[in-house]
């Protein structure tokens, strides 16, 4: 198995179920925190470990606090304003990190 190079070596992923029943793998970015609610983004990538059209998607996230191995929650974010607020704040760790030649592809 070979990690892309632009993926940190220990590339976390998940697999999202979408409406229609597609799988799709994502590499976990980041967990970002907004008005203390905690956010993923993630990126989809394709079998290859590779993503086309650096589209990166966000949804709520949840642990349970009481069992760490449980699988966590993702929660779709229905409301604009809430989406923005995310996608706001992964612009601002974006800045602070060097992800950008990720996106830059």
């Amino acid at each position: 198995m070979s990690n892309n190079e632009n993926y940190a070596d220990e590339e976390m992923t998940v697999e999202l179920e979408l409406e229609d029943g597609t799988l799709v793998n994502c590499a976990v970015i980041t967990i970002l925190e907004v008005d203390k609610k905690d956010y993923i983004a993630l990126l989809p990538i394709d079998e290859n470990g590779e993503n086309s059209d650096g589209e990166v998607w966000f949804y709520g996230y949840r642990e349970n606090p009481d069992d760490p191995n449980e699988e966590p929650e993702l929660d779709f974010i229905e409301d604009d304003e809430e989406y923005e607020k995310v996608a706001d704040a992964f612009d601002e760790y974006l800045d602070n990190c060097e992800f950008d030649e990720l996106l830059d592809e």
